[in-house]
């Protein structure tokens, strides 16, 4: 209850949610805190918050209970033996590059599992359902460590330059992070793991990008830059076009540290066999794109 407290910012929102009076859940709060010996929660004009005593055990609380929660779940889905439920963040460009196969190896596999892909606006909302046990796995892109999560990098992404057929830079074999000092870029997502991530590769080399343009994910950039839009600084994700053909030109930036891309789960040991199977599946198929060996040819 006093959990449930803290994430509403409410008593009067828990007792309607459990069907109680909020003097009952006021109740429970202070037995908390006479056995805790401290003040847990600090009353404010527009509901609760907790107080730094209070953090500390609502930090610890909830990890037991989403303990417990994965514990039912896998006791379910070991009843049932191959049925039951994944849940995976995600989003239509990591399906479409990096799960596509696995998709459909998986679902032969275990025809009685229910896939559930959810759209997740960040990593941080991808964490926070991991932690309440609300989504099993989490693609995503890796970053430094998270508590009470863990990752796992299932492929390393190599930076390429994408670049209309028609640009002076597309006949180039590879280009040096220098050579982006002064080209005008389209934008990554700004709040993006992704966006950090290059920003921070190219500031090992001295180099701040310019963007005149910016787009949601990774396919708007490769198409802007296709139509001559922009160019744009990309991953090497799966599936895009071999260099040198098409109306699309791919030029490898080998010198930028790769993006390390792959799961995150709440705990390893704690996943239910099907997402077990499911992540496994993934890293089983998703092996390294075209683009990363054409960039090792030219360096």
């Amino acid at each position: 209850m006093f959990v449930a407290v803290c994430r509403a910012g409410s008593l009067s929102s828990v007792a309607r949610e459990l069907g109680c009076t909020q003097s009952a859940v006021s109740q429970h709060v202070r037995r908390l805190e006479r056995e805790t010996g401290v003040a847990l929660l600090e009353r404010q004009p527009r509901g609760v918050v907790p107080t730094r005593a209070g953090r500390i055990l609502e930090a610890a609380a909830a990890e037991g209970i989403s303990g417990l929660d994965l514990a039912v779940r896998q006791l379910r889905d070991l009843l049932d033996g191959h049925s039951g439920h994944v849940r995976v963040a995600t989003g239509a460009t990591t399906v479409r590059h990096f799960m596509s196969d696995a998709v459909v190896t998986f679902r032969r596999r275990h025809p009685q599992v229910n896939l559930e892909f959810r759209t997740v606006s960040s990593g941080r909302g991808s964490f926070d359902a991991l932690t309440d046990g609300t989504l099993d796995l989490a693609w995503i892109t890796l970053g430094p460590p998270v508590r009470g999560i863990e990752q796992r990098a299932v492929v390393e992404l190599p930076w390429v330059l994408a670049v209309p057929a028609d640009d002076p830079l597309a006949t180039r074999t590879r280009l040096d992070p220098a050579d982006l000092a002064d080209v005008r870029l389209i934008r990554l997502p700004p709040n993006s793991a992704s966006a950090a991530q290059l920003d921070a590769a190219c500031a090992e080399w001295g180099v701040r990008l310019g963007h005149d343009t910016s787009v949601a994910d990774w396919d708007t950039a490769l198409l802007l830059a296709e139509l001559g839009v922009g160019r744009a600084v990309v991953p090497a994700v799966p599936g895009l076009p071999v260099p040198g053909e098409g109306a699309l030109r791919l030029v490898p930036l080998p010198g930028l540290r790769p993006l390390p891309v792959g799961w995150a789960v709440r705990r390893w040991d704690a996943l239910s066999p099907p997402a077990r199977a499911f992540a496994d599946t993934v890293a089983e198929r998703c092996g390294p794109p075209p683009v990363r060996r054409n960039a090792r040819t030219a360096r």
